[in-house]
C-alpha cells in the first residue's frame, strides 16, 4: 500500500531501497581517491585497470593493470621476467620469491600496486654485467638442481639468508631456508652452496661439514 507521503514524492519504497543501496556502493567504486579509515587515509583504487610503475631489476616497467593483479602476474605475464614460478600459488613453496627493498617476499601473494615505489629483484638482477651472482655459480659448483624450477626462488633465498648470516652453520640453514621447498630433493647440494658461501669447503656428494661428519661417525655410512 502506498501513502501519502510516498505519492507526493514520486518515489516507492522499492525505488527508494534501490537508491540507497547504490549510493551506499558508490564511494567504493568511483569515490574520492583517499578515505579515511580508523583515521587514517587510504588511497582507494580501482576496480578498473590503473597505471603503474615498477622498479624491477634495475629497469623502471610501466603498465595498466587492475588493482587486484598480483606482482607475480605482473612480472610473468607484463613485463616478461620469468625468474619467478608459478608452483602453488598461495605462498607454500617459495618458488616465486623475490626481493623488494631487501626483503624476502612471495610475489604470488604481493599486490603489484604495493610494490611500487620500492626496488625489486628477482634472480635475473642477482649478477651485474651478464655475469652470474656468486651464489648462483654455488649453486652450479654443488650441483644444487635438478629440474631447476624451484632454483630461481632458492638463490634469491639464499642470497639474502647469507647477507643476514655471511658465517652461518649447518644448524641455521634449515631454518633460514624453510620458506622454500625443493620437490626434487637437492637439499644437500644447497647446503653445499651456503658452505662453500661461508668458507667451508664442501665434503662429500655436494654435502656440508655437519653431514661427512655424521656419515664418518655412523656405522651404516651415509644413507
Amino acid at each position: 500500500m502506498t501513502t501519502n507521503d510516498d505519492k507526493s514524492s514520486g518515489l516507492s519504497r522499492r525505488d527508494f531501497l534501490k537508491i540507497s543501496s547504490i549510493a551506499a556502493s558508490v564511494p567504493l567504486v568511483a569515490g574520492p581517491r583517499v578515505i579515511a579509515v580508523e583515521g587514517q587515509e587510504v588511497a582507494v583504487y580501482g576496480p578498473r585497470s590503473v597505471p603503474l610503475t615498477l622498479s624491477v631489476n634495475g629497469k623502471r616497467f610501466n603498465a595498466e593493470l587492475e588493482p587486484r593483479v598480483t606482482l607475480l602476474d605482473a612480472l610473468r605475464e607484463n613485463f616478461d621476467v620469468t625468474g619467478p614460478k608459478r608452483v602453488c600459488d598461495r605462498a607454500e613453496c617459495g618458488a616465486c620469491t623475490v626481493l623488494i627493498d631487501n626483503r624476502l617476499v612471495y610475489s604470488c601473494t604481493t599486490l603489484a600496486i604495493e610494490a611500487q615505489g620500492k626496488e625489486i629483484v628477482t634472480a635475473e638482477g642477482l649478477g651485474g654485467g651478464g655475469r652470474p651472482h656468486p651464489v648462483q655459480d654455488a649453486f652450479v659448483n654443488n650441483d644444487a638442481q635438478q629440474c631447476g624450477f624451484c632454483t630461481p626462488g632458492f638463490t634469491i633465498a639464499t642470497k639474502s639468508f647469507l647477507d643476514r648470516n655471511p658465517h652461518g652453520h649447518d644448524s641455521e640453514i634449515a631454518h633460514g631456508l624453510a620458506g622454500n621447498l625443493c620437490r626434487c630433493g637437492t637439499y644437500r647440494g644447497i647446503q653445499g652452496v651456503v658452505a662453500q658461501m661461508t668458507g667451508r669447503k664442501p665434503k662429500g656428494n655436494a654435502g656440508t661439514t655437519m653431514i661427512a661428519a655424521r656419515a664418518a661417525a655412523s656405522p651404516k655410512g651415509d644413507a
